[in-house]
């Protein structure tokens, strides 16, 4: 019996040792840096290629141009500047990203989730309404805050978010979030401006429209782009 219970406990540790193994793993990278660039035959990291080291330079990690308004005329009244991973090549790995987030008085970034990251707002200039929704677990419960310059605000990864100018003044922030490609998806332009189009007849169910109020919407989202810039 003695040598039967010696056998299950050393069968337990080793299965126990074997799992622990299986979900090891180094999050961070294993390099300084992996310059993002285009071509073949060369590492491949974070779905990008990297650069040759000894062609890296200052300017793979560079960006001028935070400072110039985006243009606000849209039917949002807001713009996105990104600078990501596309803009910053160096980026790749580094798991961060920033924006400028520009907003005409009344103009708003619509409810959105970012899949990949969550994500930290600076507000520099005018008042901006800010929030996100939780899941279902915690009731859809709203948190959100009027924030002036110099507030910050958080928001979780992939809960829905909104910002808008409830200001009578123009309105400047800068976002950072905790990807390099962070994602964007915006509710409206998910569900109405897919494509192809989801069946009206679905959504009008869903949302307790009426279908061809349904089909309007689509309409309208199917022919705007979101505006990151």
């Amino acid at each position: 019996m003695k040598g039967l219970v010696q056998f299950l406990v050393a069968k337990i540790i080793l299965l126990v040792l074997a799992s622990t193994f299986v979900h090891c793993y180094d999050p961070n990278p294993l390099q300084d840096y992996c310059v993002a660039t285009n071509g073949t035959n060369r590492v491949f990291v974070n779905g990008k290629f990297c650069k040759d080291p000894k062609l890296v330079t200052a300017n793979d990690f560079f960006y001028s141009g935070l400072n110039i308004p985006g243009n606000t005329s849209n039917r949002l009244g807001a713009s996105v500047t990104d600078v990501d991973v596309r803009r910053i090549p160096g980026l790749n790995t580094l798991g961060i990203a920033i924006a400028r987030l520009d907003f005409a008085p009344g103009g708003q970034l619509p409810p959105h989730i970012h899949p990949r990251a969550s994500q930290i707002i600076l507000v520099l200039k005018g008042q901006l309404s800010v929030g996100f929704v939780s899941s279902n677990d915690y009731n859809y419960t709203l948190f959100s805050k009027i924030l002036y310059p110099g507030d910050v605000f958080a928001f979780p990864i992939g809960l829905v978010q909104f910002h808008a100018n409830t200001g009578k003044t123009h309105a400047v922030a800068i976002g950072v979030v905790g990807s390099q490609d962070p994602g964007v998806i915006p509710i409206g332009d998910a569900v109405f401006g897919s494509n192809p189009l989801i069946d009206p007849k679905l959504l009008a169910k869903a949302f307790a429209l009426d279908v061809n109020i349904v089909r309007h919407v689509q309409r309208v989202f199917s022919s705007e782009g979101y505006i990151v810039k």
